[in-house]
C-alpha cells in the first residue's frame, strides 16, 4: 500500500508514525502484555488510541507481517506471532573466548552493539559519510521512468557507465584501463577472491607484506595456500628479503595496498615500485595491487598498475571507505584476456551485477558534492591524525611512521606489552582494538596495534587503552 502524507509525518522521538505504530507493537508483545498467538486491537481502535490515520495502522500491520512478527487471518484480524526465544545475554555479548586471528577484529567490530567503541575497525563513523548525496541518489533512482534498474539482473562486466566513469577517473592516477578492462565486483573483498579462483591453485604460494591487511590472510587461507610474509618498510617491501623470498618459495601472487598502506599507513615509494616490477618480472610474479584508500591521499604515491600497464598487475578498488559500506561494489582492472576468463568466474559464483548497487554508486561518484565531501574528509581526517597521535604518545604508545593521510596510525605499546591481552581487556569494557598479529602472516607483530583516528574521538577510548594497558602489564 502507498505511504500518506501521514505515514511520512515524524514523531517527536524521531522516526515515521508507521515505524512508532510498529515500535509500539513490538514493545507489547516483547513485554508480554500481548500474549502469543493474541489478537491486536483492530485498525480502527488502535487508530484511535494513538491518535493517527487507519491508513498508517495498515501500513503498520502489513510491515509487520511481512517480517514475521504478527500473522493475518482474513475475516478474523492480525494475531500476535509465535513467541520468540527468550534473550539471551550470553549471544549478544562479545565473544571473548574468540581466538585472536584474522577474524577476530572483523567479527567483534561487526558484531558490535551501538555502545560499542571501535578504534580497530577499519572504517569511518557513518556521520562521516556523504549521506545527503546518497539520499538524493537514492531518491533520483527511485524516481526512474526505467523499471530495469530496479528490478533486472546486471550484466557480467557490471554497469557500463559506471566502468566509463572508473576509466577516467584511473586515467587521472596515470592508469590506462579501457571500460571493457574493467570488471565490477560486490566489494574489493570479492575482487581479489575471484583473481584468486583464476590464479591459485591449493598449494601455490602468496607474498603478503607483513604486516599486511587480515583480511588478506584470512581469505588466502580459504584458498588453501601457502601465505609468506615480507617485512614491510616506510617505503614498501623491503626488496633483499622480497627477492630471497621469491627465489626460495616461487610465488605466484603478491597481494599489497601501493597507496595508503594498511595497517601502517605507509606510502609506496617511486625507487620501490621501480624495483619491485623489475623482480616481478624476473620471477614470472604477477601483483594484486588493492588501492581501497586512493581517495584518502593529499599526494598519489606510485601505482604498480600506472608503471606496468596491467603486464602482471591486477588493480582492485572498491567505495566503501568513502561512500557507503552498504553499497556493495568493488571492481577489478586487468588485461583483456584475464578479465575475459574473470567474468566468466563473476558469472559462476555471482551470476550477475548488482545493478542497483552500481546504479546508486554511479550517482554517488558523479555528484558534485562527493568530490567536496573528498575534501573535506581529508582535511578532516589530518585533523584526527594530528589530535590522536599525540594522545597515544601520551600513554607511552609509539607510532611506527607518520602516515601522510588516510585513517590508519600502526603503533608499539609500551614494555613489549602482548597487545592481544590489551585487547582482551579493553573489550571487556566495550572496546574493539586491533592488536599487531592479526596482521601478520610471521606472527611478529606482538607488540604492535592498528588504531582508527577517526573512530578516536570518544575519550572512553583512551581511559580504557590506559586501564587494558595498565591490566596486561599485571599479566
Amino acid at each position: 500500500m502507498a505511504g500518506t502524507v501521514d505515514d511520512l509525518t515524524l514523531t517527536k522521538s524521531g522516526g515515521t508514525l508507521v515505524e512508532h505504530v510498529m515500535a509500539a507493537i513490538r514493545h507489547r508483545i516483547a513485554s508480554r502484555s500481548l500474549a502469543p498467538g493474541g489478537k491486536l486491537p483492530s485498525i480502527r481502535a488502535l487508530a484511535q488510541t494513538m491518535q493517527v490515520s487507519k491508513s498508517t495502522v495498515v501500513e503498520a500491520y502489513e510491515r509487520l507481517a511481512a517480517e514475521g512478527v504478527i500473522r493475518s487471518r482474513p475475516g478474523s484480524g492480525f494475531f500476535s506471532a509465535a513467541a520468540l526465544a527468550p534473550l539471551s545475554l550470553a549471544e549478544i555479548a562479545p565473544r571473548l573466548d574468540r581466538a585472536v586471528d584474522p577474524f577476530w577484529v572483523s567479527r567483534q567490530s561487526l558484531e558490535a552493539r551501538r555502545e560499542v567503541l571501535k578504534p580497530g575497525c577499519g572504517w569511518l563513523p557513518g556521520a562521516w559519510m556523504p549521506e545527503d548525496e546518497i539520499r538524493r541518489a537514492l531518491r533520483g533512482l527511485a524516481r526512474t521512468k526505467d523499471p530495469t534498474g530496479l528490478t533486472d539482473y546486471g550484466t557480467p562486466l557490471g554497469l557500463a557507465p559506471l566502468r566509463a566513469f572508473l576509466s577516467r577517473r584511473l586515467a587521472e592516477q596515470g592508469v590506462e584501463a579501457a571500460p571493457d578492462g574493467i570488471l565490477l565486483a560486490d566489494s574489493g573483498t570479492q575482487a581479489i577472491d575471484l583473481v584468486g579462483r583464476l590464479l591459485l591453485q591449493p598449494g601455490d604460494t602468496v607474498l603478503v607484506d607483513d604486516p599486511c591487511y587480515f583480511n588478506f590472510l584470512a581469505l588466502l587461507r580459504a584458498h588453501q595456500v601457502t601465505v609468506v610474509g615480507v617485512p614491510f618498510t616506510p617505503t614498501g617491501p623491503d626488496l633483499s628479503l622480497f627477492e630471497q623470498a621469491l627465489a626460495a618459495h616461487k610465488p605466484r601472487l603478491y597481494i599489497t595496498n601501493s597507496g595508503l598502506h594498511n595497517p601502517t599507513g605507509a606510502a609506496l615509494s617511486a625507487v620501490t615500485a621501480h624495483r619491485l616490477l623489475k623482480l616481478a618480472e624476473q620471477y614470472g610474479l604477477v601483483v594484486v595491487e588493492d588501492d581501497i584508500f586512493a581517495d584518502f591521499e593529499h599526494d598519489p604515491a606510485p601505482r604498480l598498475a600506472a608503471l606496468d600497464g596491467f603486464e602482471r598487475v591486477v588493480r582492485i578498488g572498491s567505495f566503501s571507505k568513502t561512500l557507503s559500506a552498504s553499497f556493495r561494489c568493488g571492481y577489478i582492472a586487468a588485461r583483456p584476456d584475464w578479465i575475459d576468463k574473470l567474468t566468466d568466474l563473476r558469472i559462476a559464483a555471482g551470476f550477475s551485477s548488482h545493478r542497483l548497487s552500481e546504479e546508486l554508486v554511479l550517482a554517488v561518484l558523479g555528484s558534485s558534492g562527493y568530490r567536496r565531501h573528498l575534501d573535506a574528509l581529508r582535511t578532516r581526517l589530518a585533523k584526527s591524525m594530528a589530535s590522536v597521535v599525540p594522545r597515544l604518545q601520551a600513554l607511552g604508545v609509539t607510532p611506527w611512521t607518520e602516515p601522510k593521510a588516510g585513517m590508519f596510525v600502526w603503533c608499539r605499546l609500551p614494555d613489549d606489552l602482548d597487545a592481544a591481552a590489551v585487547a582482551r581487556h579493553a573489550l571487556n569494557e566495550n572496546v574493539v582494538l586491533a592488536p599487531g598479529n592479526v596482521f601478520s602472516a610471521a606472527q611478529s607483530a606482538r607488540s604492535f596495534m592498528r588504531f582508527n583516528v577517526a573512530q578516536c574521538a570518544d575519550e572512553r577510548v583512551f581511559r580504557e587503552l590506559e586501564r587494558a594497558m595498565r591490566l596486561a602489564a599485571r599479566g
